[in-house]
């Protein structure tokens, strides 16, 4: 089916010190970043932009986005090809550069899925559907940049 699906949040700057702007050590980069029914984030800059390491950054979420939007595009292409995945993880990472006049670009995102299968023959079918997993993912196809996939696929062992 196709549709046209929008998207909206509300995002709030709460880092005002009580001077504004003034200068760019004088304020916080602290924000909230809310979607009516869901938990409200607290997010920040990244720590080498003066921001809180302890919260999320813009970074992260797109990191986040890739690494989900594969995950869910995964399990539906498995459920097709008769797969059944037992367990999932991934540990994403990625790479920014900046370009030395106060901006910069992300060049490259690498998943590394691991994933559980409940038998044998099914590990061909697994790796090959995280082709068509990342063909489906729209974060992917929104980003002008590769986004690389290393796949480790496993058997779970018997009960």
């Amino acid at each position: 089916m196709f549709g046209e699906h929008r998207y909206r949040l509300h995002s709030t700057w709460t880092g005002n010190r009580g001077t504004g702007t003034t200068g760019y050590r004088d304020y916080d980069r602290s924000t909230t970043i809310e979607i009516e029914g869901k938990p409200t984030m607290l997010a920040s800059a990244d720590k080498p932009f003066r921001g809180d390491p302890a919260k999320w950054n813009p970074e992260d979420m797109l990191l986040a986005s890739l690494s989900q939007c594969h995950l869910l595009s995964y399990l539906h292409a498995c459920v097709q090809a008769g797969v059944v995945v037992v367990a999932y993880h991934d540990e994403a990472s990625g790479l920014m550069i900046e370009d030395g006049r106060g901006g910069g670009r992300f060049t490259e995102v690498t998943l590394h899925p691991h994933v559980t299968v409940a038998d044998a023959s099914m590990t061909d079918a697994a790796m090959k559907a995280h082709e068509q997993a990342h063909a489906w993912c729209f974060i992917a196809n929104s980003v002008n940049f590769p986004v690389l996939h290393k796949p480790k696929i496993e058997v779970a062992q018997p009960a």
